[in-house]
Formats: structure tokens, sequence, C-alpha cells
């Protein structure tokens, strides 16, 4: 294996910054070409002289002058905006981009990413959740692969290598129930986010970790893993497995299960990803199935946690209507974050926006750009002020 030079979208949060250290731990298989960051300048600047990319982009143009200025004693170059951004992906030099934004954010750079024909190494499940039918088109058409990052992704994967011919009866996402397993309504009336952000097996960003409280997490991921294996909705089932040993399963048609399992280290998928189809040896720690003599399984409870029945209802319905339900979520957990509404009040959001807006049966990517917008605008001007 040659050395991939690897364009990570997304480098400050926490999937970049895990990136970051596979990268550190495989320099001579793996280097750091481009690196991107929305707002926080000041960690951008660090990795890159750490890093010594090509080039850096800070989406927040106020910002520019400041990163300039600081890597101005370096040969890195310096862009911002989000047109730069979606521009840097198309560079030559690029093996594999790493959408490791969160959010619909992703969805742009993805799309001018695969146009490029560049690899994917894909952490931004929004992008699938929004633009699904879209993002699969044109990779086949650009002969380009998605290597999924999400645990449960890597995990299915994996599982299904040397698996081509053989048909699939069903996957099983597995989900760790976040901090509130067990949980009724009553006693998530008065969650805070601290609490909702104290995540008890993974380390994750803010964002993603509100989602796994509210179980919307797995509901994106079975959007995610329609597109990404080709499977019908009633192929996907969800699980809970609180001790997150177990990252996914598939059941092929002759009742065989494959599972793949591991610690809860993200390290483990991003470098799997990223290194595809070799394996390399690493540092980190190692999983020892003794220390794990007891593994459960639950059926979730989408009574309590209806985010994940919201999910199944927008895929299956089709169209924008996983737009509008995303949008509405990213707000909704913005608010609760910023303590303008309640726990329980995210998912009454996203289901007053899913019955709301206006549906679109046949949607193009400029409807999902609209319908974004429009969602985005009018929730954010009620909540966010």
């Amino acid at each position: 294996m040659t050395q991939k030079k690897v364009a990570i979208i997304g480098s400050t949060g926490s999937i970049g910054r895990q990136a970051l250290e596979v990268i550190e731990h495989h320099k001579e298989k793996l280097c750091v070409e481009v690196l991107t960051a929305n707002k926080q300048a000041d960690l951008l600047i660090e990795q890159a002289l750490k890093f010594d990319p090509n080039a850096v982009v800070i989406a927040d143009k106020s910002q520019y002058q400041k990163v300039k200025e600081a890597l101005s004693s370096t040969d890195i170059k310096v862009f911002a905006g989000q047109e730069a951004l979606e521009d840097i992906v198309q560079m030559e030099t690029i093996d594999i981009v790493l959408t490791a934004i969160v959010g619909f954010a992703g969805l742009r750079p993805t799309i001018k990413a695969i146009e490029a024909k560049k690899p994917i190494a894909l952490s931004n499940k929004e992008t699938l959740v929004v633009g699904g039918e879209l993002i699969t088109k044109l990779s086949i058409e650009n002969s380009v692969p998605i290597i999924p990052v999400d645990s449960e992704h890597s995990a299915i994967f994996q599982c299904l290598a040397g698996e081509f011919y053989n048909p699939i009866e069903k996957i099983i996402l597995t989900a760790s129930g976040g901090p509130f397993l067990g949980k009724t309504k009553d006693e998530l009336n008065n969650i805070t986010p601290k609490q909702a952000l104290n995540h008890p097996n993974w380390v994750m960003g803010n964002k993603v970790t509100i989602d796994s409280a509210t179980l919307m997490n797995k509901g994106l991921e079975v959007i995610e893993a329609k597109w990404l294996f080709d499977l019908s909705v009633d192929k996907i089932e969800a699980v809970i497995h609180p001790q997150s040993v177990i990252h996914s399963m598939v059941e092929f048609e002759d009742g065989s299960v494959k599972a793949q399992m591991g610690l809860a280290d993200m390290r483990l998928p991003i470098q799997y990803a990223l290194t595809y189809p070799e394996r390399l040896k690493t540092n980190f720690p190692k999983f020892n199935i003794l220390d794990f003599p007891n593994l459960s399984f639950l059926k979730p409870d989408m009574e309590t946690f209806t985010c994940l029945g919201l999910a199944y209802q927008a895929i299956q319905k089709g169209g924008n209507m996983p737009t509008i339900m995303n949008a509405a979520n990213e707000i909704a957990v913005e608010a609760f974050l910023r303590g303008v509404i309640g726990f329980l009040e995210i998912p009454e959001i996203i289901a007053n926006a899913m019955s709301k807006y206006n549906f679109i049966a046949k949607a193009n990517v400029n409807d999902f750009f609209e319908t974004d917008k429009e969602v985005r605008e009018e929730l954010s001007s009620m909540l966010l002020k």
C-alpha cells in the first residue's frame, strides 16, 4: 500500500480528531493532504502546524485572516468559505476524502468529491439520510467506493466481505440505548443537556450524542443502511445492545448470522475505512471477549423514544420527508443544547415539522436544499433567536 493522501472535511470535530490520531500512528501509510474546519480556527491552526497539509479551509470567512497569518511561515495554502470547501475536495492530489462534518452541511462537499472520482470514507450520515438515492447513483456512475465510518455500518460492511453472491435476510443494527435506557417518559421530563451528553460507552460530538440519547441516531442509521447496502427498510432491524460490543450483525437466508465485535473505539472503523482493503496493526486497546461475559439484547422502546419511529416513517414516505425530519432534528437538538426546549420536545418538534412542511414525492437535489433551507430558517427563527 502506497501512502494515501487524506482530506479530512471537519478535522476539528470528534471524528476528525480521532482520524488524525490514526494517521499519526500510520505515517508510513497515511498522510494529511487537506484539513477543514467550520469555526474552530485555533484548533485548525494547531492541526495544520503539526500535520503540514497541502491546504486548509476555514468555512467561517471572518477567521480567514487569523488562519492565514498563523500559517504565513509555512507553505500551507489557506482558503475560506463554503465554496472553497466544495472546491478543495476536488484537488487532484487527494486519494480519499473523509467526510467528518456533522449534519446537512456534508452533502455538497460529498457530491463534489464523488464527481471528482474521490473515494469516500463516510462519517456524515446525514448525506445519505437526505440524498441517499442521489449519492448512491452518483457513486455508481463515477465508480467511486463509499466506505462507511459509522461503527454499525462499518461492521455490516466487514460482515459482507466475501458474501457478494449470498442473499441477505436482514441486517441488525445495534444501539447502546444511550444514557437513558430503561427510563420512562415521566423520568425524562426534566433531563438536562449535561445528563444527555453523558454517554455510557462512546466518546462522540455533542450532536450525535444527543441523537444517541433520543434514538434518532439509530433512525438516521437505518436510513443510511438502506442506501449503503441497497436494502428495503423491512430488512433493517434495530436492537438495543447496552454493552456496545457487537457493532452490528448480518443474517443470511440460510439462517446464519455474522457479527462484528470490538471495543467502543471510533478509531477502529476510521482506520478500516482509510486503509481498506488492508488491515493495519494498531496500538489501540484490544478487545478481550472474557471481559464481556454477559451480552444482552433488547427491543427498542419506541413509545418512549419516538424518534426512531419517526425515522422509519420518513424513509418509508421517501421524497423530501427525510430532509424535513433531519433539518427539524438538527434545530431541535441545538435548541435543547442551548436550554431553550426540553428533551421530550425534540421528537414533538420533528413530528410537527413532518406534518407541516410541503411534501415532495419526486424530490430532486434542488428540492433537498430548498426544503432544508425552509425548515431550518423557520424553526431557527422560532427556537434559536
